[in-house]
């Protein structure tokens, strides 16, 4: 299974604290994760969207650094980003 690898002992999840035994390891960049489920890693290490702040379990729509959950986000982000770009000018010139 790769980045997923059983484990015994008495460790637990790192988002829930559950050590019933059933944990597993996972290895992202580097970093060791450990969890008692799909749902606590899914948790813990899905991206949120960049405009409404929802967990992103699929792909999602990246423009530059930011990741969106739909393009009406991506959109309505780089409208509000337009927007105070549009007031600070304003502002710059009273």
């Amino acid at each position: 299974m790769g980045r997923i690898k059983s484990m015994q002992g008495n460790i637990s999840c790192e988002v829930c604290g559950n050590n019933q035994g059933q944990c597993f390891e996972v290895r992202l960049g580097g970093e060791k994760h450990v969890f008692d489920s799909f749902e606590c890693a899914i948790r813990a290490l899905t991206p949120h969207c960049g405009y409404c702040g929802c967990q992103l379990t699929g792909h999602g729509i990246v423009l530059g650094n930011t990741i969106y959950c739909s393009y009406q986000c991506a959109n309505d982000d780089s409208v509000r980003e337009h927007e105070q770009h549009v007031l600070l000018r304003e502002r710059a010139n009273l």
